[in-house]
């Protein structure tokens, strides 16, 4: 119960800001929300020495039950590492963000926008239902564009976000795809209940095509190749906003799908190659392009999409622990690579978060992020050059720093694949090193250039548009709570293991004994193949930073006409460019044209499908004698619509309107629905005055007399509807196959109170249709009311202009 508030409380904590900044300063309003990671953070602390020995905390609150749709929050190794992450560094961003950003922005906004981001990445990963964590991961989209639109008046903030937005979202429908897939597979959406059915999930025809929509919401989520393109642009958010979304939550949520689905998925060949091989590709593409930037912030978005590939390419190794049956030869191997994901998942979290709340640092009090106006700042900023410093020497790999530890067990993880015959290795065992090396040389080539890039060389004090200075205390305490946490995991790492890893493990791997198979973090493993691949990458690293002046021409050939984004762009313009031209070809205006769509539509689809399945199916010979006076009125109706197609004036097509609509009241009456026919004949008498009256103010304009075969074409059309609607209502009244629907509500009374049903179904029935109604007309209301309010304070800037 306790996981369920967590999840609610950021929620419940940004319906208050509205109201709570009204009585506080603005200032004040980050402290406020500070207390709600802070606390979050604590409850899901006090849970892990019950998750480090085995045990789940699961409830469910029941929410649309007949089809399978519960708030079931789910607590356990996994969901606890993303539980830590998102409300720890959340805490840490606060914090930051109370000093970097200034009392003069909408910070009641921002932190509204933040809150419901928390939220929405707890409901992620304590969700055990998927179409709830389908819709807390939409959440995570739309809350993060607001975010990263948070200074909307730069045409760069609202073209990332909508980029973002795009992308991601697009992702998550494929996902949604994957998941009904999986519920037809197994009839549940609890994701307990799809690991017990594993096996009839592999052995299902629809295993692959679901196996490619959730890697496609992954992947997008994740930035992986080649998806990764929205999160440079990403950067134009405040730097909070990156530390938070773009190094430990957002971007992390495709990761722990990847790690959720593991055990479902996990094993199948299609699952290894394609986790694998993206995640290694992002991981080599995102450090190559990381060296070419000069700004920072792009830099280590860059950074972000690599580091980003290389967790998601150890999950893809690890997924082979679940291709065999347990044996001390090839399962812990393959599970040391899951072990190293979850772990290089926390390393990635503290050293980036550091290293982007140094870049806002340098941003905040220099004035530029540019490298190229950027250098000798350690004299100005000494602290803050000790951030970059620990920060940029993990994320190189480097000792000793936590990052040093992850990547050396990266090494032994693509190394480990040589010595197996798995799902035909052959190649892979030469090319999957040879890449995983390649980006650590180039992940160290840019970490080198933020260091000596920024604080040494030449200092250019008219470059800058401040004069440098060392940060105010207040925002230097996040970053060096995360340097703290980069120092002390690699001194005690095993702590982080037993208590923290080696349950998410068990999570990843349900079905192994991990008991056997959790390693022993050290810091020295003895003269082997990765030390001298580290060795290796600290010695090419440092020849091609000194160098690169001579060999950078090498990104010459990667013009931006033709780049992933440029694809992009074509794809969005072309796509706006064809709906602009075809919507203005039908919407010309012609209300006539409008109506003859949506009937040809209709004839085509469901004409054509009662056709083809043979539905139509009716005998009038069972029907009710039509008397003589019904068919008067049919021929009435008939002969006034007909006639409505040659009116040569409004009031004529009026009238004749209203005698169509006075001849169904007449019906209505002979049916004895008295009730329908008051209602009937009240509306009709309205809007006929209404019609007459607005006249008034319509322009004395004849219209051009329409063509014969305009005519003739609509009066077709008219006739085949007409036609088309009476068979289907015919052969409804004739359809047997099923219980009618009527019985039910014979039993209103007793349901709903009411003994005439037709008002029980109108008024209790469709209670909630008619809620949904009311709230339309709320909102259009509220619409109303704004354009009238913008309206007035128009007119009196203009008249106080004057």
């Amino acid at each position: 119960m306790i996981i369920k508030l967590a999840v609610l409380l950021p929620f419940f904590a940004a319906a208050l800001i509205p109201l709570v900044h009204k009585f506080i300063k603005r200032e004040q309003i980050g402290w406020f929300v500070l207390a709600v990671p802070i606390i979050l953070f604590a409850l899901i602390s006090s849970y892990i020495p019950h998750t480090a020995n085995g045990k789940t905390f699961i409830h469910t609150l029941e929410w649309i039950p007949s089809l399978s749709i519960n708030f079931t929050t789910y607590l356990d190794g996994l969901s606890m590492i993303f539980g830590l992450l998102i409300t720890g560094v959340g805490s840490l961003v606060i914090l930051y963000s109370n000093f970097y950003l200034s009392a003069k922005e909408s910070l009641h906004h921002f932190y509204c926008y933040l809150l419901l981001f928390m939220g929405a990445m707890l409901g992620v990963v304590f969700s055990d239902n998927l179409l709830v964590l389908y819709t807390f991961w939409e959440l995570t989209s739309v809350s993060s564009f607001l975010l990263i639109a948070f200074w909307h008046h730069r045409k760069a903030s609202r073209a990332g976000a909508r980029k973002a937005m795009v992308i991601t979202v697009s992702g998550g429908v494929a996902m949604l795809v994957g998941f009904l897939m999986l519920y037809a597979m197994t009839n549940t959406f609890s994701i307990r209940e799809l690991v017990a059915q594993v096996d009839v999930i592999q052995q299902h025809e629809l295993f692959i095509p679901a196996l490619l929509c959730v890697l496609l919401g992954a992947f997008t989520k994740s930035a992986q190749f080649p998806f990764h393109i929205w999160l440079p642009d990403a950067m134009e958010a405040p730097t909070p906003v990156s530390a938070y979304l773009h190094s430990a939550t957002m971007v992390k949520a495709g990761i722990y799908l990847v790690a959720r689905m593991t055990p479902i998925f996990g094993g199948a060949e299609t699952w290894f190659w394609l986790v694998t091989s993206v995640g290694l590709l992002t991981l080599i593409w995102g450090s190559f392009n990381a060296v070419r930037q000069n700004d920072l912030k792009a830099l280590l978005a860059y950074s972000t999409v690599s580091q980003l590939g290389l967790i998601m390419s150890l999950f893809g190794i690890g997924s082979l622990a679940l291709a065999f049956d347990f044996s001390e030869e090839l399962t812990p191997v393959f599970a040391l690579a899951g072990f190293t994901a979850l772990f290089h998942l926390m390393n990635h979290s503290t050293f980036k978060g550091a290293l982007f709340m140094m870049v806002g640092i340098v941003d905040h009090e220099v004035g530029t992020r540019d490298l190229r106006r950027l250098g000798g700042l350690l004299p100005f900023m000494p602290l803050t050059f000790s951030i970059a410093l620990i920060g940029a020497f993990a994320m190189a790999g480097l000792p000793p720093f936590n990052g040093f530890l992850s990547k050396e067990m990266f090494f032994t993880a693509v190394t480990s694949l040589q010595h197996f015959d798995v799902f035909s290795l052959e190649s892979a065992v030469v090319w999957m090193p040879i890449v995983a090396w390649l980006a650590s040389v180039f992940t160290f080539v840019y970490s080198m250039i933020i260091i000596f890039k920024t604080f040494f060389g030449k200092y250019h004090p008219e470059r800058l548009d401040k004069e440098p200075h060392e940060a105010p205390f207040g925002m230097l305490v996040s970053p060096f709570i995360l340097c703290a946490l980069v120092v002390l995991i690699f001194f005690f790492p095993n702590v982080l293991a037993h208590y923290v890893l080696q349950p998410a493990l068990a999570s990843v791997y349900p079905t192994l004994p991990l008991d056997a198979i959790t390693p022993h973090i050290s810091p020295w493993h003895g003269f082997n193949l990765e030390l001298f691949m580290t060795l290796g990458v600290i010695v090419l690293g440092i020849v091609l930073y000194k160098t690169k002046r001579y060999w950078s021409y090498v990104y010459t050939f990667l013009q931006p006409r033709h780049s992933f984004n440029a694809l992009y762009e074509w794809i969005v313009t072309t796509t706006e460019n064809t709906s602009q031209r075809v919507t203005n070809k039908y919407m010309n205006g012609y209300l006539v044209h409008y109506f003859t769509y949506i009937y040809i539509i209709f004839l085509a689809v469901i004409g054509g499908y009662f056709v083809m399945s043979g539905a139509f199916n009716f005998d009038p010979s069972t029907d009710s004698k039509v008397e003589t006076y019904e068919l008067m009125l049919v021929c009435i109706v008939a002969c006034a619509a007909v006639s409505l197609l040659f009116a040569k004036s409004r009031l004529s097509s009026v009238l004749i309107t209203g005698l169509i609509g006075y001849s169904v009241g007449f019906f209505f009456i002979i049916f004895r629905a008295p009730d329908l026919a008051l209602t009937q004949l009240v509306v009709e008498s309205v809007t006929t005055a209404l019609f007459l009256v607005s006249f008034k103010y319509l322009p004395n304009i004849k219209p051009e007399p329409s063509a014969a075969s305009t005519k003739w074409r609509n009066a077709i059309i008219s006739v085949a509807v007409g036609s088309l609607v009476t068979i289907i209502g015919l052969t409804i009244v004739n359809y047997d196959k099923f219980e009618p629907i009527s019985k039910y509500f014979e039993n209103s009374y007793e349901l709903a109170g009411g003994k005439n049903i037709v008002n029980a179904i109108l008024g209790d029935f469709r209670a909630f249709d008619t809620m949904l109604e009311v709230v339309v007309l709320f909102i259009a209301g509220l619409g109303v009311y704004t354009l009238i309010k913008l309206r007035g304070r128009k007119e009196a800037a203009d008249i106080e202009n004057k």
